[in-house]
């Protein structure tokens, strides 16, 4: 591991990166009854294969590249890495450095990668002065991978304090070891834990199935296949989660700010609203807000967050996501939970692997082919 700590602004493109595969299918439906013309993509500098950032401190936005560096974006551009981890991670499948965290006060940073045995981990460093501390590394949480694909990885600090944690369910295709469904792995799941609250990390115990001897503690929703991104309503607390799907279809899930967690989103036995190979709907399935299939031109869902910013006051409260193999940038208006309205704003990022909330809750788009966009008033 390698830690630098001054950040100076990089001019020019950085080299052109490998496209990191999310999933092996290759259509999409179109989801857009109708287009706004309310945003406008500004390309802002070039990064290697990003995958993920996070809010930091001083306004700066936090860069995760796939091979395992960050780098800190600011006025001046993309500074100069302040964390390395390259030599403990690969880039085979769907592999690298996938998510990082800050707590609220900026003192601890987490990252979610996949060392060189394939086994996904969860690092914490103390933070000071906006720098991190690296004599303080600790391993959170560990998590071996039968394979190399859908090993989820995004990583953020839900409104309640608690560290939430994506995994995939193992990889290959069709989920053969039953993972999603099975409430005795953490593959497959989506995880809350409280990192600060015991050695490695302690337990909520509000948890759904901190009673259950026949389940993991730390399973805070269930049934997914490979949850790349998700996110917090920044208004409101309420979970979005895009699962990317096997074959036909696509799906966003969506949890209220109140649940109590425990909910079953369906994987292996449903895709989508869809029994899966001729699975059984479960009787306490939770089916998506919303799904798109792939007669198109998309084939793995990249999801967003509720855009909570001020520069484009059309967008305010409109769940902005897209596709890897699609590339436009589509949004979700709901109530209640429920989809009333879905759009097509009109822009197209590339093959879009993430997005990333400021701290003045503005929007970043990250592309594998390196570029780095913000989202702006047309």
């Amino acid at each position: 591991m390698k830690v630098r700590t001054r950040s100076s602004a990089i001019i020019g493109t950085l080299c052109l990166v490998a496209s990191l595969a999310l999933t092996t299918a290759s259509a999409d439906e179109p989801v857009s009854p109708g287009r706004t013309g309310t945003v406008a993509l500004t390309a802002l500098t070039t990064a290697q294969s990003p995958t993920a950032g996070a809010a930091g401190p001083d306004g700066t936005v936090w860069i995760a590249e796939r091979a395992g560096t960050v780098r800190p974006l600011n006025d001046q551009g993309l500074g100069q890495p302040v964390l390395d981890v390259s030599d403990e991670t690969t880039t085979d499948g769907e592999r690298g450095l996938l998510g990082i965290a800050f707590d609220k006060e900026f003192t601890h940073f987490y990252i979610s990668f996949t060392n060189l045995e394939g086994t996904s981990t969860v690092d914490e460093f103390a933070v000071q002065d906006g720098t991190i501390q690296p004599d303080t590394r600790r391993t959170v949480l560990t998590q071996t991978q039968p394979y190399s694909n859908h090993n989820g990885g995004d990583i953020t600090f839900g409104p309640d304090g608690y560290l939430y944690i994506a995994l995939g369910d193992g990889g290959s295709g069709g989920d053969p070891h039953g993972n999603g469904q099975n409430l005795d792995t953490l593959l497959g799941k989506l995880l809350r834990i409280d990192p600060k609250g015991g050695e490695p990390y302690a337990i909520p115990p509000d948890n759904p199935f901190v009673d259950d001897p026949n389940a993991k503690d730390e399973i805070w929703a269930y049934g997914l296949r490979n949850p790349w991104r998700f996110s917090f309503d920044a208004g409101t607390g309420d979970l979005l989660i895009g699962d990317v799907g096997q074959s036909d279809w696509e799906e966003i899930d969506w949890a209220p700010a109140d649940s109590d967690g425990g909910e079953n989103y369906g994987w292996s036995q449903m895709e989508g609203n869809h029994p899966f190979r001729g699975g059984t709907e479960p009787a306490n399935h939770v089916p998506p807000v919303h799904e798109y299939d792939r007669t198109g031109l998309g084939c793995s869902v990249t999801g967003g967050y509720v855009y909570r910013g001020d520069e484009i006051p059309d967008l305010k409260g409109r769940y902005v996501f897209s596709d890897y193999c699609d590339g436009t940038l589509r949004t979700l208006q709901m109530e209640s939970g429920k989809v009333t309205g879905v759009s097509d704003l009109g822009v197209n990022a590339g093959e879009v692997v993430s997005f990333v909330q400021g701290g003045d809750k503005e929007l970043y788009v990250l592309a594998s082919n390196g570029s780095i966009f913000r989202l702006d008033p047309a």
